[in-house]
């Protein structure tokens, strides 16, 4: 069945209607001059750090709504699944074994790892085994806050942090992260950053900076501290590089809190500068200011919502794969019929995904032709199907040859979405199509609790027995209202 359903012109409206960068219809926020100083701007206008850091020092979790709550208990628990599941991937391990070698003082846990270390290091690993089967979820634009759970985690073990303390600070994080990328939707998709990078860190520090209770006066520095600190560009996708982009910004976070909370300074209008984030990230592209005037009126975790993963793998495939899957049923036994596949996605989704035969198994990840060939000879590519024993399929690989793209532009390209068109055509002649515009775990398809349950339980088999997966997912279910995490740093380190 067809999946047609289409909001571009909400985010048309809510996204791109702003055109450029003005902001003439703002209060409260600095002119357009680019401050060359703190003061610049209107008398009484406040910088973007500031407003920032009034929201961040201000949140109280009991102020916020039970779904926006219930929200961050989700993204606990997907995080947490695909951190122990990832712990085991190679480049986890590589980033272990740095870790290592660096002899930090152990205070903080490793997911899946039996090793503890310092905050900023437990970060980095965490981050990078989150991010390293892009099994994690979606935020408005590619992972975006991967990295905050990762640093919550340690930073909370080594602060006696209480769950609900680090849920309110996930939140704040994920709000932050939003504004900044409502602002200029464009960043990734045509700026060709990476916004787990890019955008991850900035909100990593926001979370860090609410979960240490740093005083509003403080969290300016600390939000211009990270900025600095952000990076990742798309190019490194499909290489170890790009779960890397998830550690350092992990990291990246905690040292911009630490380093804010000591008196280390940063440029008062480090958002908005001559030189600030805005100006040197976005390099022409649309901007507006208007999504930093509802934060704290406005909740972005419920009214736009992230998207689960219900496929290990770059999440511009999972129409496609989708389309694959309910085309398989159409075909059947037929697969040695066919002559050709072709798939049509939308500019950006073309930019990000191939139809190249992987190299490597994070290359498969992104290669349509492998996705696609794989979802029609074996059914829905889980956690087995980005192995290297996967990619020796020779009925993969004989499929994938077959496999074609294309951009159609009538596809919509708006935020956050990815829809594909998957035709089929037999040696005979005879055609199968399939259309899908939002994948399993979106908004729109929204996973059950059960579905979210059985993702967690399958990638932590990865690393643990059931009992203790049970002890963990007892624990993230009702993360908000637990007093304190009591043996739940010991079970996290189980492997």
């Amino acid at each position: 069945m067809k999946n047609i359903q289409r909001t571009d012109a909400i985010d048309r409206r809510l996204f791109l209607g702003a055109g450029a960068l003005t902001l003439d219809a703002l209060t409260n926020l600095p002119d357009l001059a680019w401050a060359q100083a703190p003061g610049a701007g209107e008398a009484g206008a406040k910088q973007i750090s500031r407003l920032l850091a009034e929201f961040i020092a201000g949140f109280e979790l009991k102020n916020a709504p039970p779904e926006v709550i219930d929200r961050a208990r989700v993204a606990f628990i997907d995080t947490m699944g695909v951190m122990l599941a990832g712990s085991r991937e190679e480049v986890a391990h590589l980033a272990v074994e740095m870790v290592k070698l660096e002899g930090a003082a152990q205070t903080a846990s490793i997911v899946g790892q039996s090793l503890r270390t310092s905050p900023q290091l437990a970060a980095l690993a965490n981050g990078v085994a989150a991010h390293a089967m892009d099994y994690d979820f979606t935020f408005l634009s590619g992972q975006s806050i991967s990295p905050v759970i990762p640093a919550l985690l340690p930073l909370a073990e080594s602060t006696g942090a209480s769950p609900a303390d680090c849920v309110a600070a996930f939140i704040v994080g994920a709000e932050v992260a939003a504004r900044l990328l409502r602002a200029s939707p464009r960043l990734s998709n045509d700026g060709g950053w990476h916004s787990t990078g890019t955008v991850g860190c900035i909100a990593a520090a926001a979370a860090c900076a609410k979960l240490m209770k740093l005083p509003a006066e403080k969290i300016p520095d600390v939000l211009g501290i990270s900025l600095s600190l952000a990076s990742g560009v798309a190019v490194n996708y499909g290489t170890m590089t790009k779960p890397l982009h998830s550690g350092n910004a992990a990291r990246n976070g905690i040292l911009a809190a630490q380093l804010g909370s000591r008196g280390f300074t940063a440029h008062a209008a480090a958002f908005e500068g001559t030189a600030g984030y805005f100006k040197t990230f976005t390099r022409g592209l649309s901007v507006s200011f208007d999504p930093f005037k509802d934060l704290g009126s406005r909740y972005d975790l419920v009214a736009l919502g992230y998207s689960l993963k219900a496929y290990p793998c770059g999440g511009r495939g999972h129409t496609a794969i989708e389309a694959a899957l309910a085309l398989r049923e159409k075909v059947g036994l037929r697969l040695a019929d066919i002559a050709n596949i072709h798939c049509l996605v939308s500019k950006s989704s073309a930019d990000r995904i191939n139809t190249l035969w992987p190299e490597s198994v994070e290359a498969a990840k992104f290669s349509a032709a492998y996705v696609i060939a794989y979802s029609l000879v074996n059914g829905a590519p889980r956690i087995p199907a980005f192995t290297e024993e996967a990619l020796k399929d020779e009925r993969v690989r004989a499929l994938a040859r077959l496999v074609t793209a294309g951009v159609d532009p009538e596809l919509s390209d708006a935020f956050g979405e990815s829809p594909a068109k998957l035709k089929i055509t037999l040696k005979s002649g005879e055609t199968f199509e399939h259309r899908r515009d939002y994948a399993t775990g979106s908004k729109q398809v929204p996973m059950t609790q059960a579905q979210v349950e059985a993702k967690f339980n399958d990638c932590a088999a990865q690393t643990m027995n059931a009992e203790v997966a049970r002890k963990i997912l007892a624990t993230l279910n009702t993360i908000a209202d637990r007093r304190s995490f009591d043996d739940f740093w010991t079970l996290i380190r189980h492997a």
